[in-house]
């Protein structure tokens, strides 16, 4: 099927500038944000105590804080879980002693018949977690760069990167302005927005390389750009729509599915639109500017050869 790139709705990549401008300014302002507020670290990431109480019936917050009280303990923060709020989920910075956690366990199966799971992660576990994980992303990313290099070019190959890093990048940001807590559920939920958001952009890649041999010549960026205008039209509807659905499916999850998934929906969210923003108007806009000086050389190669 022949698609004539000239006949284009709308330029996007005559507004490239705006776009990348757009992304510059959230970048600054995330990295400032970061600066200031840092990230709130679980415990997978950090040394420290969660104390999971099983009650058997609704509790509180302030319940469960005047039970931890009552111990001696004053935990960093206190959430409710499960279909009726009998679940109380306690987190203390710093692992607590043998004699501590014996006490917990004692008190509470006292007090409502169940002994407490009690998790800890010490500051050289949470360490090589935080390290497996950031390996986790190096590894992830550098598969991608081969696939698309070896599917595409490298050129897209780079430019999916910088997508996927810029998706990265505004997840961490918002969970720093919100101090949401960082944990093992949000490196998944980072794994799986790379996982969608360069599907995305695979997308676009494959028309934009479909509708290129249908021009008999590409020459110039005016070229490139009537390209890619037209292959952002022929796939917005189709990854509007796609977000969309999912979106629909994490509002679910984060809404139904509990305190325990909370932070996984939150960042699928973020990461769902951030996605779909850096796969139609990052990837796409960067590669149509590296192709074009990229032609540009290759024009004036043959001029300086002849002088």
């Amino acid at each position: 099927m022949n698609f004539n790139t000239r006949d284009i709705d709308f330029d996007f990549v005559k507004h490239r500038k705006k776009f990348f401008m757009f992304s510059l300014i959230l970048f600054v302002l995330g990295a400032i944000v970061l600066g200031v507020f840092g990230l709130n670290l679980g415990i997978d990431f950090s040394s420290g105590t969660r104390v999971d109480v099983q009650a058997g019936q609704s509790l509180t917050v302030e319940e469960v804080n005047n039970e931890f009280e009552e111990l001696g303990l004053d935990p960093e923060e206190v959430t409710l879980a499960g279909d009726n709020n009998e679940i109380g989920v306690a987190r203390f910075i710093g692992v607590l002693s043998k004699d501590e956690i014996a006490e917990v366990k004692s008190y509470f199966n006292e007090k409502y018949g169940s002994e407490p799971n009690i998790s800890t992660v010490s500051p050289q576990v949470g360490k090589e977690l935080a390290k497996n994980a950031f390996i986790a992303v190096v590894i992830a990313s550098i598969g991608i760069i081969i696939y698309v290099a070896i599917r595409f070019e490298w050129l897209q190959g780079l430019a999916a990167i910088v997508a996927l890093f810029h998706d990265a990048f505004l997840i961490i940001a918002v969970f720093s302005i919100l101090q949401l807590e960082v944990n093992i559920t949000f490196i998944a939920a980072v794994l799986t927005i790379v996982g969608y958001s360069i599907n995305d952009t695979i997308v676009t890649f494959d028309r934009i390389r479909e509708n290129m041999k249908f021009e008999k010549k590409v020459k110039t960026f005016e070229d490139i750009a009537r390209i890619v205008n037209a292959s952002l039209v022929q796939t917005l509807a189709r990854s509007i729509n796609t977000v969309l659905t999912v979106i629909f499916a994490a509002a679910a999850l984060m809404i139904f599915g509990g305190e325990a998934i909370r932070t996984f929906s939150i960042a699928l969210l973020i990461g769902l639109v951030a996605g779909t923003y850096s796969s139609l108007f990052i990837a796409s806009q960067l590669w149509a500017v590296w192709k074009g000086k990229q032609l540009e050389k290759k024009r004036f190669k043959p001029a300086e050869n002849e002088g």
